[in-house]
């Protein structure tokens, strides 16, 4: 019989409703539950791709005699992390202080029932083992102290909510001159020092998590600065992570992270907001390199995404799990014997195939072999006596082969929810894509995403909800969803120059400047007409995504640049200013603020254009723009002279040039001279002399 969970709309929530535990979705009526029949609430958080919330399920949640005890003894709620980063980010403090630092997901928090954390773990086996005690001797052991030991629990779990509560707005406001390019050099400094060498990514040892937010500073380091040591460490665990295991070598796209440190061996569940950002970076690194293979990640990965991720009416999927019948990894790996049956009479030289991609007969995952780039296929061909055209074409006809014969297998399950925040990040990447690498069909993928966002995630107050499933849209959005999706329509806004979509990102900013706002200048990730928490949650740091509050205020300064408001800028440094000391003393937990901040003290480069973009100067000025790597470039552009009240305001009063398309080079609105030529564009944006 089904439970209470067979109502909701989340995947992961939908899997346990037929669970025989008698599962409550957060909510009035669980609390309420636990008040009158005082009983303690044991609240279980996970996700639809986490394999080890799927073991968890299957031995424990599925068992009828644990499922009895949990039912006689606790209220239980089941929380899919995904549709509430608050309640998880909340119990997930509590978890790693508890555990000295130590947290991840299944999350298993006990709570009394005003919702005060007294326990915590994570993954419990069903019997004792790997030193664990049983899921049942833990229920046994709190249940015991919930009864006999009220008072000591019930203070337990008032000094935690305490202790949260100062943890989300300790720091001591910096002075303004702390905010300084030092900062910045000495934030990339120590990233540069703790990173790889051999075998890329910036912390050293295993697992091994791509880390893209702090990839993209060093390249904007790199970009002001000139630092080749950053760029040569952003490049490698580019090239590492494209090469290993983490990367699917048939289909596109990046696993979650790497259980070593040589990016062979993933957790195999895709992410959509990895593979969001991770394109960015790799578009961005193509665009300083010239590296092809950077570009091809780039665009097998996006392809990847249409393939697979997206829904007909224009939204993204979340995310792919780990498992394909209930196995790890079942669907991505291969048997020495099963690779040469699928590849007789396919290529040239299947051992030189092998030695490729690093197949063995015992394999490098249980026996399988996980595809990888295991050496250069330059020198593979040598070696094996091909040409490296034939190893190419060898290499491409495999991956057809073995991706089509892939497709026959059980696919892994989707999470097929549609959630805000994920959907602005790649709105963006299609957005940028688009206009970077010139593919219509990219813009077009933005264009239709954006309408899906602006169309089905925006309630009648005009505020955007969190998450769409079969036509539903519910649950009060996050800051990190108005601050990807206004990220997305800024990146959109770029590539079209449609101003519908620089409206929308304003708009969208002014609702988070009215509803989010701290007294100290700050912003909760909750709105004020949240739900009331145990605390209201403020997160600055990065997690595997941006922090909302450093993504906004970089989005804060960006509409700054656009529209010569300073209420934006002064939001934004109240931001960084609040942080105090820990942006020096942890660079690497902050990579979007430092984003942000080398944006503000190295200023934007505002670039006004005037003209048809398809009249042809300005289409080459438009290329000069978008073919290199401008991190702080803030384009507007307007088909005719602007007025007084074009938006954004950044255009006003910029008009042609005795009738021919003009580029307007500005700082804080002030302007060089408009030039009329690519060559003379570049010249001011690149340093160089105008070719006359």
């Amino acid at each position: 019989m089904a439970n209470r969970l067979q109502h909701e709309t989340s995947p992961y929530l939908l899997q346990h409703a037929e669970n025989p535990v008698e599962w409550y979705a957060w909510g009035e009526e669980a609390l309420q539950a636990a008040h009158d029949l005082d009983r303690p609430i044991l609240l279980s958080i996970g996700y639809s791709a986490c394999h080890w919330c799927h073991v968890m399920a299957h031995e424990s949640f599925e068992n009828p005699e644990i499922a009895a005890f949990m039912n006689q003894n606790f209220i239980n709620i089941k929380v899919d992390r995904e549709e509430r980063p608050d309640i998880d980010d909340i119990y997930m403090q509590a978890t790693l202080i508890f555990n000295r630092g130590q947290g991840g997901w299944p999350m298993t928090v006990f709570l009394t029932p005003d919702g005060h954390p007294f326990h915590a773990g994570t993954y419990y086996p069903p019997e004792p083992r790997y030193g664990m005690p049983s899921f049942r001797q833990v229920m046994g052991a709190v249940l015991d102290a919930f009864r006999n030991k009220r008072r000591q629990v019930e203070e337990t779990g008032r000094t935690m909510a305490a202790d949260l509560s100062r943890s989300m707005l300790e720091g001591a406001a910096m002075e303004p001159d702390f905010l300084s390019e030092q900062l910045l050099e000495d934030a990339a400094l120590n990233q540069i020092q703790r990173a790889d060498p051999v075998n890329g990514g910036l912390t050293r040892g295993k697992p091994k998590f791509p880390n893209p937010v702090n990839l993209e500073y060093l390249l904007r380091h790199h970009h002001a600065t000139g630092d080749d040591q950053a760029l040569q460490i952003v490049l490698l665990t580019l090239r590492k992570m494209a090469q290993g295991g983490l990367y699917d070598q048939l289909g596109g796209g990046f696993h979650r992270y790497s259980v070593d440190e040589i990016w062979l061996v993933p957790h195999f569940e895709k992410m959509l907001y990895d593979n969001a950002l991770l394109a960015r970076v790799y578009l961005h690194a193509w665009q300083i390199s010239g590296e092809a293979f950077l570009r091809d990640v780039v665009e097998d990965t996006l392809d990847w995404v249409l393939r697979e991720m997206t829904a007909p009416g224009g939204g993204f999927y979340s995310s792919q799990d780990a498992d394909s019948d209930g196995v790890e990894g079942k669907y991505y790996v291969w048997g020495a014997d099963e690779l040469r049956t699928a590849l007789g009479g396919v290529v040239e030289n299947i051992d030189a195939l092998f030695a490729y991609w690093g197949v063995t007969p015992d394999g490098n995952f249980e026996g399988k072999n996980i595809l990888h780039v295991a050496d250069m296929l330059e020198r593979v061909a040598v070696r094996h006596g091909l040409s490296v055209e034939q190893m190419r074409d060898d290499v491409s006809a495999a991956k057809t082969v073995l991706y089509t014969l892939r497709k026959e297998r059980t696919a892994p399950g989707r999470d097929d929810k549609i959630l805000t925040a994920w959907n602005g990040m790649m709105l963006a990447a299609f957005a940028e894509a688009g206009r970077v690498l010139d593919r219509d069909e990219y813009r077009e993928v933005a264009h239709a995403n954006a309408n899906f966002l602006l169309g089905e995630m925006v309630g009648p107050d005009g505020r955007l909800r969190r998450t769409h499933r079969d036509g539903l849209s519910r649950l009060n959005a996050y800051l990190e969803d108005y601050a990807q999706v206004i990220e997305g329509l800024l990146e959109l806004y770029q590539a079209t120059f449609d101003m519908r979509w620089f409206a929308e990102a304003q708009r969208l900013a002014d609702v988070v400047m009215d509803n989010f706002r701290a007294d100290d200048g700050g912003f909760y990730d909750t709105s004020d007409n949240h739900e009331d928490l145990i605390v209201r949650p403020r997160s600055v740091q990065d997690n595997v995504i941006p922090s909302g509050s450093g993504l906004l205020a970089y989005n804060l300064l960006r509409l700054t640049g656009y529209t010569g408001e300073t209420r934006y800028e002064d939001a934004a440094l109240a931001v960084y200013r609040s942080l105090g000391g820990s942006l020096s003393e942890y660079p690497s937990a902050f990579g979007q603020m430092l984003i942000g901040l080398d944006l503000w003290l190295r200023r934007p480069v505002e670039i006004a254009l005037i003209g048809d973009p398809a009249d042809p100067a300005m289409s080459a000025m438009l290329r000069t723009i978008r073919g290199k790597y401008r991190p702080r470039a803030l384009v507007a552009l307007s088909s005719r002279d602007a007025g007084s009240a074009a938006v954004p305001a950044l255009l006003r009063m910029r008009t042609l040039r005795d009738g021919q398309p003009a580029a307007y080079v500005c700082e804080n609105f002030v302007c060089n001279a408009p030039v009329i030529s690519a060559e003379a564009l570049a010249a001011e944006l690149d340093g160089a002399p105008a070719v006359p």
